[in-house]
């Protein structure tokens, strides 16, 4: 723990960090910030600005000078519509490793706090609406794909109309026309969204890193994309197998398989599937999000591959089970943090979602969950935890089997922003209190060390069911970690017991950890460092080098095989392109893998005997924390105010805001 402390003494707003940043590391970060803005406009202009007879001619006629390439049509589609948010990742990897480290954002953040600007990222503009709660930077996104959708279809008809004047047809045959034309452009509206589509689910993005939005909170843009998606390739395959019907050539037309461009027949299937649609019309057009997302899902598999030691276990009386793993002390996590685990002896497909519970300061070789049974997988953990704990009281000195499970994460915000704000209201529910009190930890930790740069005005409000959930406080050792804090920070805990209507008889003590379970781990296996928000550099070569890998298996194929023997059948070109995108990963990724985890034990090695004292101190601690968990919560309960038989009121208690007015006076 010392250790540790030592790495974060020095106050945030020390000369150290109010020093200027050189001028070429600040020319170095502007110029790659114009640069990919300038890629991002120039890619989303030339998408919606395509239904134009203008543009679509440009990129024609860009597709037709790299098709003469040693890409061929396939890799110029691939390098007009993919290749630009792909020079983004690449300069987003530079981008990270030249940046400034959070704490230089928190003195940022502090030094603008008196004159406070709006945050399109986390200002509300729709809070009761289909699409949940919307800030403005999303409500921005969805207006302009509303605008991108009403303009295409706008532009397409127009178009459409044109054709038809064409050829002068009859009206029958130009209402068969009319539908495949427009079947024709839904389609393509549908893979310019396909293009967006993967970006926000790769939980170790180097794009989300860009723009500092975590995994968790990216997700439901994915969701939207889907929808709109699938409504697009919904439209334009009803709209074609109407048109081939009112025809009566419906079967021939699907059944036919073509030789050149997307085969029908896959997408009949996948139409009648629904949902898989997308999937068998992949476009080298929207290959660029789909390739990122394939190098983080296969990162995550190599880290999940990984076993990792539980250290100690223990089972809360409120049916919590409190989990500590093994880390390595160079990956790095915050407070506001998640993983997903999963434990084999259960399943082998299940993964759970867990916050975090613990800060980085905590403890430099372990991070800690909170559990709360409310399943069949749950109660298998704490049934076997606290079988566990009933054979080590009867055979002490007997080899008992450990714990294991696997790790994907941590995941989450790259900066802690609850440290930029000079006041804090905290909201939880019963276990949805764990990332709090990784937050209050992590504050307290914080004040220890003297640093000027956190929160000084804190306001907790916690319902629970019953009062048997007050022993979640004894998590956060507040004696040892900061026993003066009410010197330093004002806390305000507002505690709501709703199915209880007076306190227990015993009221002040808080009942102690049922079972609880040490396994002494000294050689034990932590969290592998294999994921995409770690080693910047790694992960950096991680996504550039199968991307080139992937560029140049274009050319060679081309040079040597497409183009030699003529090969111009689309579903298998389109096949090729989808296993070199495999490949690419597999292979070149892999290597890079494989190289990332020989670093990574060489740095366990020469960390080994830190280790292992870390995790001796910290079992020790752990079992003494055990046994305190009364005293320790009557320094949190001197700030906490509880209250029975209701819960907060957030529309008529105006109480809640005086609250909050007096913090922030305070």
């Amino acid at each position: 723990m010392a250790t540790t402390m030592d790495e974060h003494t020095q106050p945030l707003l020390s000369s150290a960090y109010v020093k200027k940043t050189p001028f070429l590391h600040s020319s170095a970060k502007w110029v790659l910030k114009i640069v990919m803005w300038g890629v991002f406009i120039f890619w989303v202009t030339i998408i919606f600005l395509f239904p134009t007879k203008p543009v679509n001619e440009l990129v024609v006629k860009l597709i037709d000078i790299s098709s003469g390439t040693v890409f061929g049509i396939t890799g110029s589609f691939f390098l007009v519509f993919s290749g630009p948010i792909l020079i983004i990742a690449f300069l987003a990897v530079v981008y990270l490793l030249i940046s400034h480290s959070w704490e230089h954002q928190l003195q940022k953040e502090k030094r603008t706090s008196k004159n406070p600007r709006i945050r399109l990222w986390t200002f509300p503009v729709l809070v009761d609406g289909p699409f949940g709660v919307v800030s403005a930077a999303e409500f921005i996104g969805i207006l302009l794909f509303v605008a991108f959708i009403v303009w295409a279809v706008s532009a397409y008809t127009l178009e459409n109309f044109s054709i038809l004047a064409e050829f002068h047809l009859p009206t029958r045959l130009e209402c068969y026309m009319m539908l495949e034309l427009y079947g024709l452009h839904f389609g393509l509206m549908g893979l310019f969204c396909l293009a967006f589509l993967f970006l926000p689910i790769a939980r170790g993005s180097v794009l989300l890193r860009l723009v500092d939005i975590p995994f968790e909170h990216a997700t439901k843009y994915h969701v939207w994309l889907g929808h709109l998606t699938l409504f697009l390739f919904t439209l334009h395959g009803l709209l074609y197998v109407t048109a081939w019907t009112m025809e009566g050539r419906l079967l021939q037309e699907i059944l036919d398989w073509e030789e050149t461009g997307i085969a029908i027949l896959p997408g009949a299937i996948s139409l009648l599937a629904g949902l898989l649609m997308w999937v068998t019309s992949l476009s080298p057009m929207a290959a660029g999000g789909i390739f990122l997302f394939m190098l983080d899902r296969f990162l995550r598999f190599c880290q999940s591959r990984r076993t990792v030691d539980i250290i100690s276990a223990a089972c809360l009386p409120c049916g919590t089970v409190e989990l500590v793993l093994s880390k390595p002390g160079n990956l790095q996590y915050n407070a506001l943090s998640f993983i997903f685990l999963q434990v084999k002896e259960f399943s082998w497909l299940q993964w759970h979602p867990f916050s975090v519970s613990s800060s980085p300061l905590d403890g430099k070789y372990h991070l800690s969950i909170l559990i709360k049974v409310l399943g069949k997988w749950t109660e298998k953990l704490r049934g076997n935890i606290s079988n566990f704990c009933k054979e080590e009281q009867e055979l002490p000195f007997q080899p008992h089997p450990k714990i294991t499970a696997s790790v994907e994460g941590p995941y989450g915000h790259q900066s802690p922003y609850h440290l930029m704000y000079e006041n804090l209201v905290l909201v939880a529910g019963g276990i949805g209190i764990s990332p709090f009190l990784a937050i209050l930890s992590d504050i307290l930790h914080s004040a220890r060390e003297n640093k000027t740069c956190l929160p000084t005005n804190i306001l907790l409000l916690w319902a629970i069911k019953k009062s048997n959930e007050l022993s979640l406080l004894s998590l956060v050792d507040v004696r040892s970690i900061c026993p003066s804090f009410s010197d330093k920070l004002k806390i305000q805990i507002q505690i709501y017991v709703t199915r209880e209507s007076e306190p227990p008889l015993e009221e002040g003590n808080i009942e102690k950890t049922v079972n609880s379970s040490v396994f002494p781990a000294l050689r034990g296996r932590g969290m592998s460092v294999l994921v995409g928000t770690g080693n910047n550099i790694w992960s950096g070569i991680y996504v550039i080098l199968p991307v080139l890998a992937f560029v140049l298996f274009l050319g060679l194929l081309n040079s040597y095989y497409i183009n030699p023997f003529g090969i111009n059948t689309g579903w298998y070109t389109g096949l090729l392109f989808v296993i070199g995108m495999v490949a690419s990963v597999v292979i070149f990724g892999g290597a890079v893998v494989g190289l990332w985890h020989l670093w990574e034990s060489r740095i366990s090695e020469s960390e080994e005997f830190e280790d292992n004292q870390m995790k001796i101190g910290m079992m020790k601690h752990t079992n003494e924390s055990m046994e305190d968990n009364e005293s320790n919560h009557e320094s949190l309960v001197s700030t906490s105010t509880i209250q029975y038989g209701c819960r907060p009121d957030f529309k008529g208690n105006i109480n809640v805001w005086i609250d909050v007015r007096e913090l922030g006076s305070g």
